[in-house]
């Protein structure tokens, strides 16, 4: 729970100073800024797509690895379907002349409430992995442990480890 608060609070100064220097860099001449790519439609489907594919073969490896029996499909699906992950969100330019218009705690206020959102999408997911994961095995468990033990490290995960799981001595 103590490191859930430290993530939260860590995320809560990232975005104030992203705001702070968001805020700072748009009151700065058009002259001294490089243009900003937005990435198009075609950019986001691309990696939404390269994405997608890369999810359904980790999906297809862990469900070899599992062995799951005829009784557990229905729950893999279920699973499968719960995790899915949702459309992109489309970054419009009138979304984003909205969001430079507010204030910052008004932007500050949007940022928690997108949090919110993601916290609430990550609890769905708890709920239906959960529920997976109780009819497994106790050796399909332990399969689909080793399968995400090397996940802790990725997307801003819970500290420096090697491929062991263990916390490594690299600071």
């Amino acid at each position: 729970m103590k490191s859930l608060k430290n993530q939260f609070f860590i995320g809560l100064t990232a975005l104030t100073m992203a705001a702070g220097a968001y805020a700072q860099s748009a009151s700065a001449p058009a002259a001294s800024t490089p243009a900003r790519h937005a990435p198009s439609e075609a950019d986001r489907a691309k990696w939404a797509a390269k994405m997608k594919d890369r999810m359904a073969k980790h999906q297809a490896e862990l469900h070899d690895k599992l062995k799951l029996t005829a009784a557990q499909e229905p729950a893999w699906k279920t699973f499968i379907d719960a995790t899915a992950p949702g459309p992109m969100p489309a970054h419009k330019p009138e979304d984003r002349k909205a969001f430079e218009k507010l204030n910052t705690p008004d932007r500050m206020e949007k940022g928690l409430q997108m949090m919110k959102e993601h916290q609430a999408k990550m609890e769905a997911h708890l709920a239906a992995l959960k529920t997976f994961y109780a009819v497994l095995t106790p050796e399909q468990q332990k399969t689909f442990d080793d399968a995400h033990r090397h996940m802790r490290g990725h997307r801003g995960g819970w500290g420096h480890h090697g491929g062991d799981g263990k916390p490594s001595d690299k600071k």
